[in-house]
């Protein structure tokens, strides 16, 4: 029970993360390879308030959630000015900013030592210490985070933003005004993968710089893709896979060193098949161009 209960917090963090993933890249077109830095900039925030005494999850969440929607909005600034690869390789520049400080700036982050000895979430004074209490937080934020998804699919707000993904040149010509709406997505996304981080702050008690490198962005991207972009469910598809199925791969008896190269062969051959076979991935409505 213990082993499966690790599986399903990870499966729901993950949720979190690609659901937040999918407003961005599945709904609004925008292909950044920076959600993992948001990621770990939510872990972080939620790490240093715990170790100073702040380990009240509503607390935490809330500084995650501001602080993601705050730098989500100075980094799409930037980002938003360009389109396609260029907004790619702009978004891959800042993980690798982040990541950079997270190493370097040792007396606030600890460095590649990261921060450890994280308490136990409190959630209104109440410590959330067991297993069962931190899959119930987990499930309770992935319920709200696609609760979140689905609200602004539907929504005119979401009309505007496939809008945007299949021909922004039309929604320009309808007096939309296309920057404001990538900019606040681009927000929303990074302020809820800030959120992610909090949970995976609390659940594993220790974050480091590694965590959140520009290899997890990808790796993001990639269940996102596979599991479907521009559908409510791709999201939820592509974590599950991407997190159920390199676990199975501890049965086969292979040393750690090899699980984890063996992961990162099945993640990109799994993704070459995909963008050949299916390129809106296995229940998504947006099909890349792969020609």
């Amino acid at each position: 029970m213990t082993y499966a209960g690790h599986v399903l917090i990870l499966v729901g963090i993950y949720v979190v993360l690609a659901s937040s993933l999918q407003l961005v890249a599945g709904y609004a077109g925008l292909l950044s390879v920076s959600h993992a830095a948001f990621y770990g900039i939510g872990a972080y925030t939620a790490a240093l308030l715990a170790v100073r005494g702040v380990s009240e999850f509503p607390a935490s969440v809330c500084a995650s959630y501001v602080l993601g929607y705050v730098l989500g909005i100075g980094v799409g600034w930037l980002t938003v000015r360009v389109r396609d690869d260029y907004f790619a390789i702009a978004t891959f520049a800042f993980n690798l900013v982040v990541v950079s400080v997270l190493n370097n700036c040792v007396w606030v982050t600890g460095g590649p030592m990261g921060v450890a000895g994280i308490p136990a979430p409190r959630v209104f004074g109440v410590e959330a210490s067991s297993l069962g209490a931190m899959l119930a937080l987990v499930y309770s934020v992935a319920l709200l985070s696609l609760l979140l998804c689905y609200r602004i699919a539907r929504s005119p707000y979401g009309r505007v933003l496939r809008g945007m993904r299949e021909d922004e040149v039309f929604v320009l010509s309808q007096g939309r005004n296309v920057r404001y709406y990538k900019l606040t997505v681009f927000a929303t996304g990074a302020a809820v993968a800030a959120v992610a981080g909090c949970l995976y702050a609390f659940y594993v008690k220790f974050v480091d710089p590694t965590s959140f490198s520009v290899g997890e962005s990808v790796f993001l991207l990639s269940i996102v893709i596979i599991g479907g972009l521009g559908s409510f469910w791709g999201g939820v598809i592509g974590a599950t896979v991407g997190v159920v199925v390199p676990e199975a791969l501890r049965f086969l008896g292979l040393p750690v060193a090899q699980v984890g190269n063996l992961r990162e062969i099945i993640y990109g051959i799994a993704l070459i098949l995909m963008m050949l076979a299916r390129p809106q991935g296995l229940v998504g409505r947006f099909r890349l161009d792969v020609e």
